[in-house]
């Protein structure tokens, strides 16, 4: 192979722009040395690109074939140079975020769409979990950062910055018994199942306060069997205010339930661990959601 980048260049926007000319004041060059890079390409590769018969060169079918070639390779080039530069300016290459499945999703699907447009060589992986889960993962570098609701101690490895706070909002069914007793007590509830949310790795996220209770891993299914009428819930009221689940459930009151039922949002990450642009930039776009 003798060929050259500076040949496929030549040849590729000769090709874009559709004459010799026009590719050699787009690449700031003499028409000489663009007819001369792309004589040499075709002599380098043992055929012809261009029909001359013409006053003006047209691509022959074997140019028609090799242009995607052409363009594919000039493409992979800029994103390998581009990487380099990433890796040159100490950018994350790629990344892996755990979230707590229940944060609001059109705010961080907003987040995650500028967040591609701002870094279009990023590779991203996100991963979903409880606390404990996305703790566990960033604490054994499954994950650079999480995204996750802060209901109890965190591991002293790593650090946690708040972004918001939400309320825990106490719904059954409208069919349900409960739906008959607006400010439930505690003896109320204690007589019908609980849906608790538990993690994934079998600890119990939020503790029960009926005895009667199942643990499920998801906000969304708790939701579901609540709009079934299996049990009540305690859940983010961003979760019960999403548009899925307009009335099809009743909110009842909390004033009899003793313990804090406002839920913390933030990010953690491990403190031996330095922020790069891109996990700085999340943090600083994170702040600005809500």
């Amino acid at each position: 192979m003798h060929w050259t980048l500076d040949q496929l260049e030549a040849f590729v926007t000769a090709v874009r722009l559709g004459s010799f000319s026009a590719a050699a004041r787009h690449l700031g060059k003499a028409q000489s040395r663009v007819s001369t890079a792309i004589a040499n390409l075709e002599a380098d590769l043992g055929f012809a690109l261009f029909d001359r018969s013409a006053r003006l060169p047209v691509l022959n079918q074997a140019g028609l074939d090799l242009f995607k070639e052409a363009e594919a390779v000039l493409m992979q080039c800029q994103r390998l140079q581009s990487r380099a530069n990433s890796l040159n300016s100490g950018e994350e290459v790629s990344l892996t975020v755990a979230m707590d499945e229940a944060v609001p999703i059109i705010a961080f699907e907003s987040l995650f769409e500028r967040l591609a447009q701002q870094f279009p060589l990023l590779k991203l992986a996100i991963i979903n979990g409880s606390q404990d889960d996305i703790a566990q993962w960033v604490s054994a570098k499954r994950a650079e950062i999480g995204i996750l609701f802060h209901q109890k101690p965190l591991p002293e490895s790593l650090d946690f910055t708040s972004i918001s706070s939400f309320k825990q909002i106490l719904i059954c069914s409208p069919h349900h018994p409960l739906a008959q007793h607006p400010a439930p007590s505690i003896e109320e509830l204690n007589r019908h199942r609980q849906l608790v949310i538990r993690d994934r790795i079998g600890n119990t996220q939020s503790q029960a306060i009926s005895t009667s209770h199942w643990h499920i891993d998801s906000y969304y299914y708790i939701m579901g069997l609540a709009i079934r009428g299996v049990g009540w819930a305690l859940v983010p009221e961003h979760v019960v205010n999403t548009p899925w689940y307009m009335n099809e459930l009743v909110e009842l009151s909390t004033e009899h339930i003793p313990n804090p039922l406002v839920v913390e949002m933030g990010i953690v990450q491990r403190r031996d661990q330095s922020k790069g642009p891109i996990v700085r930039w999340l943090y600083n776009e994170t702040a600005s959601l809500f």
